[in-house]
């Protein structure tokens, strides 16, 4: 790099004893200054002490002559006044050098690593603490192999406990969703045997998804082709979660976020719905087919279940309030409140995830219950007995 000198001439002298120096800049040419900055502070200074020139650049300036327009964060200015994208630059920059100290340090390189996840640090876009959880990942012989699967390594990156979490939903679903029947119902509880047993069914076979789609990730997915739509490009940039914390160099418009909800969790948990629905119903008129062929007294009393319409009100019912709870649960409440005041009491942690997963479990059937007799799908049993 080079600094435009000053020019020095001699001013007339005042006294046989007396010189005064005075600089001079040249006028026939501009001065060009031309920096790239690495992700740590640099600062460029004149070999002499000097009043004129001092130039100092920090880690989160732009690359002022760059010719890489990114669209992410702020960054420095070209010759024509365009914003430039340097702070991405630069973000990514300190992410690869974090990965890669990482790596060194565990006697790692990124040939030993993953495809997507060696192409995720060489683009700068993981930073050094999610090479430090796969890691330790690793180390484990059941996340290894659940690493081998691109949806959990995702999900693992981001969250550590990720498979506590969704054990603790299938584990806890069948006892909550169970009770929330009873709490509805009460005396008519095993009258409605059958419907309860749909209800079950579908919650059971949807409380994995419920957990799965919502999930905060660490995206390792690769570039979609040029030719891509605009609408594809949009859903593609679209985060998991709507309410996750972006990493840095990454980050997330509202237009994006929103995206989220509507997308990429609110039209799978539909089909999720919808089609658990249809195998929790399909096997509760099964049972109910069978109950009346052994009673023929129960025949009159026990009505097949609508599978049509109950599947669509389902997958509904997960699209909209089920969406919408654990996206707020595993962004908000889990990722941004708990994880950061307990993130080195992980067992503590886990007991109030716990807690928090079991409370939204019991209301989510409540409001199942109320809905689906909103909606006229189920009927209580007195109701029918007074028609």
């Amino acid at each position: 790099m080079s600094i435009a000198a000053c020019l020095l001439t001699s001013s007339p002298l005042s006294s046989p004893n007396s010189l005064t120096i005075t600089p001079k800049f040249p006028t026939t040419f501009p001065l060009h200054l031309h920096l790239r900055l690495s992700s740590s502070a640099t600062c460029l200074r004149h070999s002499r002490s000097s009043p004129f020139l001092t130039f100092c650049a920090g880690g989160d300036g732009g690359d002022i002559n760059s010719n890489n327009n990114n669209s992410g964060g702020g960054g420095g200015n070209d010759e024509n006044g365009k914003h430039r994208g340097g702070d991405d630059e630069n973000a990514g920059d300190k992410n690869r050098k974090e990965a890669m100290i990482v790596l060194a340090e565990a006697g790692r390189s990124t040939e030993s690593l993953p495809k997507d996840l060696a192409a995720a640090i060489q683009a700068g876009r993981i930073p050094g603490s999610v090479i430090e959880r796969f890691l330790g990942l690793e180390k484990s012989g059941l996340m290894r192999w659940l690493m081998q699967f691109g949806g959990f390594k995702e999900r693992l990156l981001a969250d550590d406990l990720f498979l506590a979490k969704v054990a603790m939903e299938c584990g806890v679903g069948i006892f909550t969703k169970t009770a929330a029947e009873y709490e509805r119902r009460r005396e008519n509880f095993f009258k409605e045997l059958e419907i309860v047993f749909a209800d079950v069914v579908m919650a059971i076979i949807a409380d994995f998804m419920l957990v799965y789609l919502p999930a905060p990730t660490v995206s390792l997915r690769p570039p979609l082709a040029v030719s891509a739509g605009a609408i594809s490009k949009f859903f593609y940039s679209c985060p998991d979660n709507a309410f996750q914390v972006a990493l840095p160099g990454t980050s997330y418009s509202l237009l994006q976020r929103l995206g989220a909800v509507m997308q990429r969790n609110g039209a799978k948990l539909f089909a999720v719905g919808t089609t658990s629905s249809l195998v929790g119903t399909a096997i509760t008129n099964a049972l109910i087919n069978a109950r009346k062929a052994v009673d023929k007294t129960s025949a009159a009393e026990v009505e097949n279940v609508p599978i049509l319409s109950t599947s669509v009100a389902y997958g509904v019912y997960m699209a909209v309030s089920s969406n919408l709870r654990y996206q707020v649960l595993a962004g908000v409440i889990e990722q941004r409140i708990l994880e950061p005041l307990l993130h080195q009491h992980k067992l503590m942690l886990s007991a109030i995830c716990f807690a928090v997963r079991t409370g939204n479990t019991f209301l989510g059937s409540l409001l199942w219950v109320d809905y689906a007799r909103l909606v006229g799908i189920q009927k209580a049993h007195e109701e029918d007995t007074a028609a």
